[in-house]
């Protein structure tokens, strides 16, 4: 029987999902941990490569929806410890390299789907309820190939909680909880996670997937850029793959270039919200060159122009100019690709303690551009810098802001970005 490509089985393609397309067996998937050995994981090298880039946080998968978690585990034997060669904690060992680089901790964690020990999600039982009120039934995520012949309720009292306990007393310095594909969950089941956490340490922020709307802030969708139009009552975050994959898949080698990564940067954070960037790494624990190069790239970017992007708020708008790119899901992006062309015309905006900062990815030509944005309707510009270069000459007209540009800065390969400040207004 020939190898077949996950896309070639059914949906979603993501590598880590291939227990379910592939309909593997409990059984046979769990001799998989018999071959699992990272041998050249290195956490303290995975932190540094994030503080580098810019990175103000890890959020590391402490158990995917295949059940086996990454860290030592009293509730299950199924774990990177106790069931594998490697034999070791990988949770605590990224929770030490991120206190060592001054990363805040968070982990992930699926409360609901677990293919080994979940049952099946509570599925029939969910659908017997369903069809009575003629209601539609998704199944999708739970295990109704080779579902375990416990009962949903027993793995929630026996494995999720105690081991979402397990990862509070260990780790007192989390951050984050991803929790993740709530599904069919009760609203009683979503409040017992999130009173799990809160009442063992309330400052930890949990995600919106923890489901029934009990979350903290909101993910507007996997790879999704949301548009000007939404809105969210909470503070979001858009998660991202650097491929199109979360999990390592060799064929897949349609990486963002840098120039994509800064594109998803800007549009997320001129619209108010945080990026979480993923990475795959392979099944030795390294992690892929074209992910340290670009993220090695960023980095160099965000030294110069992080004023303009940390701890900011969106501007009246956030975008001006051609470059537009609806991309709403992992699935259109793999689909369509990135052929978005940026001009020297584009600008993404944010503000900060009163100025207001104008972002290009590309420069321009010859030395003058204009910034329709600025124009005379808005309040008197007193100051216009270069972030890492200074005091420019500008002039503040009807239609706009035209900026001078120095020689230095026509010749940088990924833009530059403007501090503009205002006169203060009578009282």
């Amino acid at each position: 029987m020939g190898r077949k490509k996950m896309e070639e089985m059914g949906s979603p393609s993501v590598a880590e999902w291939i227990q379910l397309v592939a309909k593997i067996s409990r059984k046979q998937y769990a001799k998989l941990a018999d071959e699992f050995n990272p041998s050249t994981f290195d956490a303290n090298a995975i932190a540094k490569m994030a503080k580098d880039a810019g990175m103000k946080y890890i959020v590391i998968t402490a158990k995917h929806h295949d059940g086996f978690a990454l860290f030592k585990s009293k509730a299950s034997p199924f774990n990177v410890v106790d069931a594998s060669p490697f034999n070791r904690d990988i949770i605590a060992e990224f929770n030490q390299a991120c206190r060592k680089f001054g990363l805040r901790f968070g982990v992930y964690y699926s409360h609901n789907i677990d293919w080994a020990d979940g049952a099946d999600a509570q599925y029939k039982e969910t659908k017997t309820m369903n069809d009575r009120e003629g209601k539609r039934t998704d199944a999708f995520g739970a295990n109704l190939w080779d579902p375990s012949p416990n009962s949903f309720q027993s793995y929630l009292d026996n494995k999720s909680v105690p081991q979402v306990k397990e990862l509070l007393y260990q780790f007192k310095d989390i951050r984050y909880i991803w929790f993740d594909m709530p599904g069919l969950m009760k609203p009683e089941q979503s409040f017992r996670f999130y009173k799990t956490v809160y009442d063992i340490n309330p400052k930890i922020v949990i995600s919106e997937r923890i489901g029934n709307q009990m979350g903290d802030y909101a993910i507007p969708g996997d790879n999704k850029i949301p548009t000007e139009k939404d809105q969210y009552a909470i503070p979001w975050e858009t998660v991202g793959t650097f491929n199109n994959s979360w999990g390592y898949k060799s064929y897949d080698q349609d990486w963002k270039s840098k120039e994509e990564l800064l594109y998803w940067l800007l549009e997320i954070v001129s619209k108010g919200g945080n990026y979480m960037l993923n990475i795959g790494p392979r099944a030795d624990g390294s992690v892929p060159e074209m992910v340290i190069n670009n993220l090695q790239s960023i980095g160099k970017w965000l030294q110069v122009n992080q004023e303009a992007i940390y701890g900011t708020r969106p501007w009246r708008i956030n975008h001006e100019g051609p470059a537009e790119y609806k991309i709403t899901d992992t699935e259109q992006r793999e689909k369509e690709g990135f052929t978005l062309q940026i001009s020297p015309t584009d600008f993404w905006f944010t503000q900060k303690n009163g100025s207001v900062y104008a972002i290009a990815l590309k420069t321009s030509s010859h030395s003058n551009i204009l910034i329709k944005a600025f124009s005379k309707e808005i309040r008197t510009i007193q100051k216009v810098e270069i972030l890492g270069f200074g005091k420019v000459a500008f002039a503040q007209k009807i239609d706009g802001l035209e900026v001078t540009l120095p020689l230095s800065i026509i010749n940088l390969p990924n833009g530059y970005t403007l501090k503009v400040s205002f006169k203060r207004e009578p009282e």
